[in-house]
Parts: C-alpha cells; sequence; structure tokens
C-alpha cells in the first residue's frame, strides 16, 4: 500500500467542494420555504384584496348615498338660518323707526 500524501491544494479544493454542495443545498432549501410560503400567503393576500375592493365599493356608495342628501340638508338649513337673520333685522329696524318717531 501506498501513503497518500494530502497537501494544502486538495485540502482547500475538497473544502471549496464542500461549501458548494452546502450552499447549493441551503439555497434549494430557501428556494422551496419561499414557494412553500408564498403557496400559504396567496389566499391571504387575495382575501385582503377583496376585502380592500369590498370596501372601496362601500365607501363609494356611502359617499354617493350620504354626500349629496347631507349637502342638501345643509343648504336648507343655511337658507333656513338667512331667512331668519333677514326677518330679526328686518323687525329691528321697524322697532327702531317706531322708538325715532313715537319716542
Amino acid at each position: 500500500m501506498g501513503v497518500v500524501t494530502v497537501d494544502i491544494a486538495w485540502f482547500r479544493d475538497l473544502m471549496i467542494i464542500i461549501f458548494c454542495i452546502v450552499g447549493s443545498l441551503a439555497l434549494a432549501l430557501l428556494t422551496v420555504l419561499a414557494f412553500l410560503f408564498y403557496f400559504r400567503l396567496k389566499p391571504l393576500i387575495d382575501s385582503v384584496k377583496k376585502t380592500a375592493g369590498t370596501i372601496a365599493k362601500i365607501t363609494s356608495g356611502v359617499n354617493t348615498e350620504t354626500a349629496g342628501p347631507l349637502a342638501q340638508v345643509a343648504s336648507f338649513v343655511q337658507g333656513c338660518r338667512q331667512a331668519i337673520d333677514t326677518a330679526k333685522r328686518f323687525f329691528r329696524k321697524d322697532e327702531e323707526d317706531e322708538e325715532r318717531r313715537g319716542g
């Protein structure tokens, strides 16, 4: 039997091969985990997108159904306040004129 001599270059090459194999296995494992994670989260992401769409539709409906009538009510109330203020000013002027004449 012959004696095999191992020099530093052979040891270096062996370590490079071992690290490449371990690195390839780690990369394959991470790829598989990423796909599993993606496929587990895909239904959740789709559900969130669907919910966001539903909320957008509800918000649009609420905006259409309440903003218009609310603006009409606000303008009606503002018109009533202006009418009352005008009537108050009109009657105050009459009272002041009567006080000046009679008083």
